[in-house]
């Protein structure tokens, strides 16, 4: 088990989860995990995440699968210009690699946002910190466990 899987395990049972991890194929889209769980492409939370500009901090937006975050009400979020974060920024800030990014189990703490469509599921799935691995979780959970509110920020 990778050092990414066994950070967001351990994450989630701190927090009280009994996490239903499942390894997937490598799953490029939003669509091909949600083909591979057999859930709606909503159901897949995504990881985006952007570099601000002034703090260059990474910040999280989790948005629902078929959902494109609004690079406008994202940086009125975050109260400064965003741009594109690089592999090596996410790394460091998160110690996740591209395409395996958890929304928890960070090495450092990340400003995160979540996407209200999520809110419409009782289960969700996210990365599990590899881009093999996603966990289920309800949504209100993965807000109290990432001190994430439910706001605007798509298209």
């Amino acid at each position: 088990m990778s050092k990414s899987l066994k950070r967001v395990r351990a994450a989630l049972e701190a927090a009280g989860e009994t996490p239903d991890i499942r390894e997937t194929a490598l799953a490029r889209t939003a669509q091909d995990a949600a083909d591979a769980l057999g859930c709606g492409v909503d159901q897949i939370a995504k990881s985006i995440i952007f570099r601000g500009t002034e703090s260059n901090e990474a910040l999280l937006f989790v948005t629902a699968g078929g959902n494109r975050v609004d690079a406008s009400k994202a940086t009125a979020l975050a109260g400064e210009p965003l741009d594109k974060a690089d592999a090596a920024l996410i790394r460091a800030q998160t110690g996740f690699a591209i395409g395996g990014v958890s929304p928890v189990g960070h090495l450092n703490p990340i400003r995160s946002f979540l996407d209200p469509r999520l809110m419409d599921f009782e289960v969700i799935w996210a990365a599990a910190g590899t881009p093999h691995h996603v966990f289920s979780i309800a949504p209100q959970r993965l807000s109290a466990l990432t001190g994430a509110e439910f706001v605007h920020f798509t298209e």
